[in-house]
């Protein structure tokens, strides 16, 4: 579903902060994509991509798995801040493992501004 620019405007203080957040770590990381996740006690984990020559992981995957190992037993949200179109199905797949299917993920451009939430 696209989000309106008017209905980006009426958006979560907590969503919104974590778009924030996203942004932060791809920047401050240099990295391709920035992700944060919240999860059901309004904890946030934030990450960004790893690519290593053993390991790549999107942001979003990055910080689902920081979740669980931190012990989250599931999301409210998700957000990702990238120059892609839409995220993938592997991204889609891990926030509806934990999160369940009406999680959302929030896709920003590389500026914060929100482009769509994503069904999972």
């Amino acid at each position: 579903m696209l989000i309106r620019m008017s209905d980006a405007a009426q958006l979560d203080p907590e969503d919104r902060k974590i778009i924030t957040l996203a942004r932060s770590a791809r920047a401050r990381n240099g990295v391709a994509e920035g992700a944060a996740v919240r999860d059901e006690t309004g904890r946030t984990y934030v990450a960004g991509t790893v690519a290593l020559d053993s390991l790549q992981l999107s942001a979003v995957r990055t910080a689902v798995a920081m979740a669980v190992a931190s012990g989250a037993k599931s999301l409210e949200a998700a957000a990702v801040v990238t120059d892609a179109e839409t995220a993938t199905d592997e991204d889609r797949a891990a926030v509806r493992d934990l999160g369940g299917a009406g999680t959302p993920i929030l896709l920003a451009g590389i500026d914060g501004t929100l482009r769509a939430s994503l069904s999972v």
